[in-house]
């Protein structure tokens, strides 16, 4: 019952860092954004496809996963059986961690062409939480450190 306890104790903990991913959203601004004048133009789509954002690869999913990994291998055999499984079990949660929180924090995503009102063409990828259409008139938002979004 203590092994179940300490290993939902890192999954919690793993959660909890995985739900901190920062948001490719359109609709998401950062705390940094905020009050502050975002230049924006305006355009139309061209095309839209299909995209996926790449999950977050911190240290935090190969530590807790690693740490969960070592718990339950320490729990077979004994002796130098159960070093040996404390060592592939951490190597192998390790890896699984990874794994894990690479997928959990992956995002559908769209990669949108705009040709902006001044000829200029342009592609933004954003999280696909926005639907649009070939030939929608849109914005597109610009802050001061490169952060580009498209907004109907």
């Amino acid at each position: 019952m203590k092994i179940l306890k300490q290993i939902s104790v890192l999954f919690f903990i793993a959660f909890f860092v995985i739900g901190c991913a920062e948001s490719r959203s359109g609709k998401v601004y950062s705390r940094d954004e905020a009050r502050k004048s975002l230049a924006v133009q305006y355009g139309i789509v061209l095309e839209i496809h299909a995209a996926t954002i790449e999950g977050t690869k911190t240290a935090a999913g190969p530590l807790l996963g690693g740490a969960a990994g070592a718990v339950v291998g320490s729990t077979v055999g004994g002796g130098s059986g159960k070093t040996v499984a404390t060592v592939l079990g951490g190597i192998a949660g390790s890896l699984g961690g990874a794994a894990i929180e690479e997928g959990v924090t992956r995002k559908n995503a769209v990669e949108i062409t705009v040709r902006l009102d001044n000829g200029k063409t342009l592609v933004v990828v954003q999280e696909a939480d926005e639907i649009f259409q070939v030939g929608d008139r849109i914005r597109v938002i610009k802050g001061p450190d490169g952060t580009t979004r498209v907004r109907q």
